[in-house]
Formats: C-alpha cells, structure tokens, sequence
C-alpha cells in the first residue's frame, strides 16, 4: 500500500523524473537517503515501470498517424499470437492494444506521408497473418495524451 509520503513522491516525480533524490528529497520533506530507498521501493514493486525519453516522430519527419481496427480470423488457435509477433516487427507501428468485442486489436501506425502510408500498407500491414477486417481512422489532433496520475 501507498502511504502519503509514497503518493506526494510520485507526484513530484511524474513531473520531474530527472531530477535526482537529493532535489526530489527536498521538495517532499525527505532525507535524500530516505527518498532513493522509497523511490527503489516504489521501482522494486513495479509502481515506477521506466524513465523513457519521449520523442516527438514529427519532429523526425512523420507526419502522418492511423489508427488501423483489425479484426482476427478467430477460428485459428493461434492468431493473436502470430498476429501481434508480426506486427511487432513493424517498425512504424508505435502501439499495438488489444480488446474484447468485434475489434481485437487497435494499431498505431506512423509515417512521413501519405505515399509512406500507402506503401507500409500494402507491404507491412496487409501481409499481417489472419486478419479478417481491417478500419483504417487518420488521425487528425492529439487532444489529449498524458501518463501523468492522479495520485
């Protein structure tokens, strides 16, 4: 269980996890030592799953996001498994989600334009095994796209 002190700590670090114990310490009214003991504590216990970067792709040239709703042969015993190894593979695909009800998986697909598109399309996603319905949504604004909690 999370105790108060836990909950203020992950608050100041989803705002600000390069800073180091000493800083976060501070900021929560810990000793520095006290804070890297809960912070390991916190990672240990699979609360804290990584410090990532997070890089802007349309920064590096992609402009174009799809979000593809395929749906799979489910007579076959093992398609989503072979599906999702495959698709894996994929280096334009950014996130693959999967569901319960008439679509099984959720794809994000990025690239640099619409020509880029068509091709991984044709070449990379349609060659996906045992893909029975595919819906191809173009993304048009991020709204809202935040991992910050409320904790």
């Amino acid at each position: 269980m999370l105790d108060d002190m836990d909950r203020r700590l992950l608050r100041q670090y989803q705002h600000a996890p390069h800073l180091g114990p000493a800083e976060l310490a501070e900021r929560v009214g810990l000793a520095p030592a006290t804070c890297a003991r809960r912070l390991d504590r916190l990672r240990a216990a699979g609360i804290i799953r990584a410090n990532r970067a997070v890089i802007d792709w349309r920064a590096l040239g992609y402009e174009v996001e799809v979000s593809l709703r395929v749906a799979l042969d489910k007579t076959q015993p093992r398609a989503f498994d072979e599906f999702i190894h495959h698709a894996r593979n994929v280096p334009e695909v950014i996130e693959i989600q999967t569901f319960l009800g008439r679509v099984d998986l959720r794809l994000s697909v990025i690239a640099r334009d619409m020509a880029h598109y068509q091709q991984l399309y044709r070449s990379a996603i349609l060659t996906l095994p045992h893909i029975t319905d595919i819906e191809a949504l173009m993304h048009v604004a991020r709204i809202k796209s935040d991992e910050v909690l409320p904790v």
